[in-house]
């Protein structure tokens, strides 16, 4: 009796004891799961204040900064952070496993110490449209966030190396990091060039969604059907991938919705595939008739095409005939010639439709477009062709929102454009467009026509407009680019012009615009480029464009204004081009407020204005992205706009300088022109030697017709890139630096009228320099001189160069420029390829 009764108690006890500890264990369990829910909170909030929110950086039209309602409730240590915006939980555990902030206005960097990898659990990121400053995507991706199986970093301008850890990520069924550029195309793009696409993939066993375009690879093409044998969607355009295509690519088995491939060897199991690019390839073989079976394709980009044995594509592609489902074509430059193929009016489905840039030839009756009901983008711009348009033509064309008719022999606007009203871009430069422009009832008034609301880009630029610009211009709440240079328009330029949010481009040059400028950027603007150069503009820089952060392009040469310096401009991050050349700017150019101004300025102009003083040394001091050659970045200066109308649109921007001589006019700005021009000024003193001589990334230095006094610096032997260096007209004293020869590029070279004396120096391309480069130094002697040296002072020849004569030099840059006035060109042609790249 009293051992049951003791078993009784014991059991009791034990029960009691099971009981507590599952109680205790629970009670853990909740709590941890509680604490690591407010840890990863935590995290959440000091993610949010990790970035600025600035609502121009995403492009899509619904974008909101999503991390504007994350706060915490109630008690400060204890927030259910699983209802936020973007935020996603497991039910079960509680931990944050999604989190969607794609086109959340989100602006700054991701280092390695953000606290988005404490986010551990995380299976589903997405960080698509924002702009994360160019960074590079840390490595801690793949060793923090192993559990991820989708991560779109996609348009939201990261930089660099692709870290090899991302391959470490294996449970990822979707990967895309495409578009990583800026619009107007100043960074860096993605790179994946320390191993191969297949080394990317080798642990992506499970990926069923691969999208990098405009990722720089740049390597022959790997076979990744091995790795990859998941995927149902690979995107790799402009990725400059070349080489002999492997077959097994195409032979892979769950490939059926989209293709996006620079390359042109179809082969494989892909009659399902309605998706198929080819643009900007540069594969061999030819592109092959067989893609012509591919009879369920509504997309077909083959723009930029290049055959590595054949070249361009030349001919136009038989086999489109057979696509009869196409809703997108693009043949874009692609050097196709003879007429356009009556063949492409029956393709009854098609929606766009680019043959631009080509040798297309012949007479074109429009009226055969309105075959295409369901046409809502066309562009022709830059062939050979004459478009003929009749005038009772608009009842039966389709609502287009895209139309380029560029170089197409117009003469007159075109009468359908009146029943046009969803266009959103609308091309009509390098034609002949003049005489009265019809005023359509509510639609166009006086000579320049109004588009309709939708607009979103307006290019009219090299026609024979007259006239005043509307205020209805102002109204136009869509409109991204204004493109109105090279008419005839004329008057005061309204006052509201400059106001709109969305205006990326604002080209009004080479005009007869006259009156005061109107307010620009009166709040934080997308304005990228404004150019409102060659006019009759006056007064002062309005200060209104400080607001104008994003502003890449600041051009107001040859008007009438009269200011002092704008120092003030120093405080735009993204300024890269500042001209204000012949205008009435005076004054001393003082001290920069802080050593941080001007960060990206790459060409500043203040030539043939009434700047006085010393040179601005202190300012030549902080130009730092003048103090090197970035190798990397061997592109034009362009333009990248959102999509409109089912494609980018891109723009270069050409620019007037003086240098080596002549005016030049570049078509296409490369992003390696450094130059300084502070000629024709009231300048004195020095030249500031060590400021100058760190310079090195400098292409053009002119410093002439001003009243500096001294010697020649010698540091001006170290600017390697040098290839125009003008100091003529002048009091400059002293002997002209021997190792000045080392400049392998050097183009051009004057010092004429200054008192300088001695030797001239000789070897290189100093062998190539006329007698003119040194009139008006009566001191000088020399080979190429009417006075020659005596024994004791004759030319030297210079050290060893800096750097070697190789054509692959990283300071050989490729310029695109004309001579615009006439003049002695000589020893051009060294360090430079002169012409249309």
């Amino acid at each position: 009796m009293g051992m049951e009764l003791w078993w009784s108690k014991f059991i009791s006890v034990c029960s009691f004891i099971l009981l507590l500890l599952n109680a205790t264990h629970c009670f853990l369990v909740v709590q941890t799961q509680a604490l690591g829910q407010i840890d990863e909170c935590s995290a959440l909030l000091q993610l949010k204040e990790s970035f600025a929110i600035n609502k121009s950086v995403s492009t899509d039209p619904l974008a909101y900064p999503k991390v504007s309602f994350w706060t915490r409730e109630g008690d400060g240590n204890r927030s259910n952070c699983c209802s936020w915006d973007g935020v996603e939980c497991d039910e079960d555990s509680g931990h944050v496993v999604g989190l969607n902030l794609g086109s959340s206005c989100l602006y700054g960097s991701i280092n390695s110490n953000n606290t988005l990898f404490h986010l551990v659990h995380l299976q589903r990121l997405d960080l698509s449209d924002n702009h994360f400053n160019f960074s590079q995507i840390p490595s801690r991706f793949g060793h923090d966030l192993s559990s991820l199986t989708y991560l779109n970093l996609s348009n939201s301008l990261f930089s660099g190396q692709i870290p090899s850890e991302i391959s470490k990520l294996s449970k990822l069924s979707t990967l895309d990091l495409s578009f990583n550029y800026q619009k107007v195309d100043d960074s860096i793009p993605l790179k994946l060039t320390k191993g191969n696409l297949r080394s990317l993939v080798q642990n992506l066993t499970n990926i069923k969604k691969l999208h990098l375009s405009g990722v720089d690879i740049y390597s022959t093409v790997p076979d990744i059907s091995v790795n990859a044998s998941s995927l149902t969607s690979l995107q790799l355009d402009h990725c400059g991938l070349y080489g002999e295509f492997p077959v097994g690519i195409f032979q892979l088995p769950n490939v059926e919705n989209e293709f996006l491939w620079p390359t042109a060897y179809l082969l494989g199991n892909l009659h399902s595939l309605i998706v198929f690019s080819i643009s900007s390839c540069n594969f061999h073989p030819n592109v092959p008739s067989s893609i012509g079976n591919l009879t369920q394709l509504s997309y077909l980009s083959m723009s930029s095409f290049n055959d590595v044995s054949k070249g361009k594509m030349g001919e136009f592609p038989s086999f489109v005939s057979n696509l009869t489902q196409l809703e997108f074509l693009d043949l874009s430059d692609n050097e196709i010639s003879g007429p356009i193929p009556r063949s492409l009016f029956q393709l009854k489905n098609l929606e766009y439709l680019s043959l631009s840039r080509n040798n297309f030839s012949g007479l074109v009756e429009f009226d055969q477009f309105s075959k295409l009901k369901k046409l809502k983008g066309l562009e022709l711009s830059n062939n050979m062709l004459s478009v003929e348009i009749r005038n009772d033509l608009s009842a039966t064309l389709p609502k287009l929102q895209t139309l380029a008719l560029g170089f197409c022999n117009l003469t007159e606007f075109p009468n359908f454009l009146k029943n046009q009203s969803e266009l959103t871009r609308l091309d009509l430069s390098g034609n002949y467009i003049h005489g009265p422009i019809p005023k359509w009832s509510n639609m166009l008034q006086g000579p320049l026509p109004i588009p309709p609301q939708s607009i979103r880009l307006y290019d009219v630029h090299n026609n024979e407009y007259t006239g005043e610009i509307s205020p209805l211009f102002c109204n136009f709440n869509n409109l991204q680019i204004l493109e109105l240079s090279n008419n005839n328009l004329s008057g005061m330029l309204p006052q509201c012009l400059g106001n709109s949010s969305v205006l990326e481009i604002l080209a009004l040059q080479n005009n007869l615009f006259n009156g005061y400028i109107p307010p620009i950027c009166p709040s934080k603007t997308s304005l990228g480029i404004v150019d409102f150069s060659y006019n009759q503009l006056q007064g002062k820089l309005p200060r209104g464009v400080m607001n104008c952060t994003q502003l890449k392009v600041l051009n107001f040469a040859n008007n009438q204004m009269s200011d002092i310096f704008p120092s003030w401009l120093g405080a735009l991050p993204e300024l890269r081009i500042l001209i204000l050349r012949s205008n009435g700017f005076h004054g001393v150019i003082g001290k920069p407020a802080t050593k941080h101004e001007f960060p990206k300025l790459h060409i500043i102009d203040l030539s043939n204005n009434g700047f006085s003083g010393m040179l601005p040394s202190n300012y030549l001091e902080i130009w730092n992205s003048m103090k090197y050659v970035d190798e990397n970045r061997r592109t034009y200066f362009e333009v990248n706009s959102d999509e409109v109308g089912g494609k980018y649109f891109r723009s270069d921007y050409a620019m007037t300088i003086s240098g080596k001589g002549v005016e030049l006019k570049y078509e296409r700005t490369p992003y390696l022109l450094t130059l300084i021009d502070l000629s024709s000024n009231r300048f004195e003193g020095e030249i500031p030697e060590g400021p100058v001589g760190n310079l090195r990334g400098l292409v053009l230095l002119n410093l002439s017709n001003n009243s500096l006094t001294g010697h020649i610096p010698s540091s001006l032997g170290d600017l390697a890139a040098l290839e125009s260096l003008d100091l003529s007209q002048n009091q400059l004293s002293g002997r002209i630096p021997s190792n000045l020869a080392q400049l392998t590029f050097l183009a051009y070279f004057n010092v004429s009228h200054n008192h300088l004396s001695g030797p001239i120096p000789l070897g290189k391309q100093f062998d190539t320099f006329q007698e003119d480069s040194y009139e008006g130094n009566s001191g000088l002697c020399g080979k190429y001189l009417p006075k020659k040296c005596e024994d004791s002072e004759s030319s030297t020849r210079p050290p060893p160069s800096i750097v070697e004569e190789d054509e692959d030099s990283v300071f050989q840059i490729a310029l695109d420029w004309y001579v615009v006035v006439p003049g002695v060109v000589s020893g051009l042609i060294v360090g430079v390829v002169v012409g249309n790249i």
